[in-house]
């Protein structure tokens, strides 16, 4: 199973998503995961929760055997736009923390609330793992690597 980042060749780099992926493989979807813990707590800071809703996500993947590398789109929704670019810099850390240097192709939407009162982020995953493994090649670009978050 192959993962091909996308690139057009005149677009500049994105910083910590990818434009476009292709893949083959066996796909996995996984329903928005909120900033909750296994009791059901969520913590008070939206880069917190965007940590707690990742491990949330790895967890899912894991059941169905893969890991951060077989993921090819993360969906946010978040409830401040405001509050995703004052924390921009720990949500980047502790995606790196959950996830590594793996960037998927991903949106970031506002919106006017979440199902869950406390609930700050929600995140969609799709994740594609490789039939008979877990081994991912991702294919750059010819032009250069991804740009970090």
């Amino acid at each position: 199973m192959t993962h091909e980042i996308l690139q057009p060749p005149h677009w500049p780099r994105p910083k910590g998503y990818a434009n476009g992926i292709a893949a083959t493989g066996r796909t996995v979807f996984i329903a928005g995961q909120i900033g909750w813990d296994t009791q059901g707590k969520f913590t008070r800071t939206l880069s917190s929760q965007v940590k707690q809703a990742l491990e949330n996500i790895l967890s899912v993947l894991e059941r169905a055997g893969g890991g951060p590398e077989h993921l090819v789109r993360l969906t946010w929704f978040v409830v401040s736009r405001d509050a995703y670019h004052e924390e921009i810099r720990e949500i980047g850390a502790a995606y790196r923390a959950v996830l590594g240097k793996h960037f998927p192709t991903m949106s970031v939407i506002q919106v006017v609330g979440l199902m869950e009162k406390e609930a700050l982020v929600e995140i969609e995953a799709t994740a594609v793992i490789p039939e008979g493994g877990s081994d991912a090649t991702v294919k750059l670009p010819s032009h250069g690597n991804l740009a970090s978050a």
